[in-house]
């Protein structure tokens, strides 16, 4: 049995950091930011207040997203003790993960809910009460960047889940969360404002 995976400074600096290694740049990552934000604020039909990052690591998305947003209220939840002890009181980061979402005293609706390849390192038994917890505290637009066994990909394959499309689609469907576009969901209070044309297959 192998060893656990450990989210530690030197998983960070391999995968974030280093130019040789990283698998994202800090400009696909405020590209990425630019195109989640619009698409959310044109749902709302107004500028987005609050965001919760799951599985947020060192808070990447959180400079991009307050240089847009200044007053944007943050909050990140991860599970790597090394990003929590290190930036935790700095940039609004608390201890959890996507399974325990529902047990943390989160302050929601959150008009923006990220969770940013996270999902296919999601133990399967976390995955229906996080589900749970994203519909119940999403007052806008969640994204759910996930990579299935049809995705090609580059970079940390360790603790892998190995799920096709179908799968997440049958479990967005039933955390009744409403594709509306690159990896982007609504849930019940944002549903009757979007288009026939503009929802994907969920």
């Amino acid at each position: 049995m192998s060893a656990p995976k450990a989210y530690d400074e030197a998983y960070y600096r391999r995968w974030y950091h280093d130019p040789r290694r990283r698998v994202i740049t800090p400009a696909a990552v405020a590209r990425k930011v630019d195109l989640v934000v619009s698409i959310a604020e044109a749902l709302l039909e107004r500028p987005i207040r609050s965001v919760l990052d799951v599985g947020c690591g060192e808070a990447a998305w959180r400079a991009h997203l307050r240089k847009r947003r200044p007053g944007v209220r943050y909050t990140g939840v991860e599970s790597s003790e090394y990003a929590v002890r290190r930036f935790g009181k700095r940039r609004g980061i608390v201890q959890g993960s996507f399974g325990t979402l529902g047990e943390l005293d989160l302050r929601g609706p959150f008009d923006l809910i990220v969770v940013c390849d996270v999902l296919h390192y999601v133990p399967e038994r976390e995955l229906s009460p996080g589900y749970a917890a994203i519909a119940s505290l999403l007052g806008g637009v969640t994204y759910l960047e996930a990579y299935t066994t049809e995705d090609a990909i580059e970079g940390d394959r360790g603790a892998w889940h190995h799920r096709g499309p179908e799968v997440y689609r049958r479990q967005f469907r039933g955390a009744k969360l409403l594709h509306v576009g690159m990896h982007c969901y609504v849930g019940e209070a944002l549903a009757s404002r979007t288009a026939a044309l503009e929802r994907g297959q969920s």
